[in-house]
């Protein structure tokens, strides 16, 4: 039987991309799974009919993540439909978008990520797992520069690893482990798109520095791996393409 049989787990930003792919790859395992949207609605209840259709279980929860009445109301849709919380996943990112104002990489990157890990240690079992995805460029940025229509995103999810990482001690006494999975550029995600459209050449750019670029399919079979892997609170996983930035920090 999978670890996960019967348990539940929040996916946050699932809707689509990375996010979708590791909800379905933790159905798959027999997780209750919660796609979590902020607009899209009929891209989140397909991913919840897929789910479905191969016999697992899952329910879609609008949520904008930097209001901190949704972020709860998303965790008590989990507890509501399923009887508990066993597993959430960080993955929503974003602040790129031009239209959100200013700070939203920070609100969404940081706070809101804060926000949510707060939301959830009220209700996480014993043995729980909070799971933040990032990416190499933001992991490192301290040491490595990233492109500069990536900066600001970069150090707002840097400061949100910080914040998570800080409150290692508050999820430890809870029983709660932490990790974090961080991997170069995706293949096919928004953010690669929306990056390679401001700097062309900049995804072929990381494809030969990194010798291979992950799909998103890929990454998320990596992010679900780490639901259960038997590491310790506070693991770091470093997802393809490592390597070059680790490099260029000892440079």
């Amino acid at each position: 039987m999978s670890a996960l049989e019967g348990k539940t787990a929040v996916v946050t930003g699932s809707s689509r991309g990375v996010g979708a792919s590791t909800a379905k790859l933790l159905a798959e395992q027999g997780a209750n799974v919660v796609i979590n949207y902020r607009q899209k609605a009929p891209r989140a209840n397909k991913v919840v009919a897929e789910i479905e259709a191969a016999g697992g279980k899952a329910l879609a929860v609008g949520a904008d993540l930097t209001v901190p009445d949704d972020v709860r109301g998303l965790i008590q849709a989990a507890i509501d439909t399923f009887g508990s919380l066993d597993l959430l996943v960080l993955n929503a990112s974003g602040g790129m978008e031009a239209d959100l104002g200013e700070d939203y990489a920070m609100r969404l990157n940081r706070d809101a990520q804060s926000d949510a890990l707060t939301a959830g240690l009220e209700h996480l079992s014993v043995g729980g797992r909070v799971v933040f995805v990032t990416s190499h460029q933001a992991h490192f940025i301290d040491q490595v520069e990233t492109m500069p229509e990536y900066e600001q995103v970069a150090r707002s999810k840097r400061a949100g690893e910080d914040a998570l990482t800080e409150r290692l001690g508050e999820m430890s006494e809870k029983g709660i482990s932490f990790v974090v999975v961080s991997g170069d550029m995706i293949e096919g995600t928004v953010t690669a798109t929306l990056l390679n459209r401001a700097r062309p050449g900049a995804l072929e750019e990381r494809r030969e520095a990194a010798g291979k670029l992950y799909s998103v399919d890929e990454f998320a079979a990596e992010v679900a791996a780490m639901a259960t892997a038997d590491v310790p609170t506070g693991h770091v996983e470093l997802v393809g393409g490592a390597d070059d930035f680790l490099s260029r920090t000892q440079g």
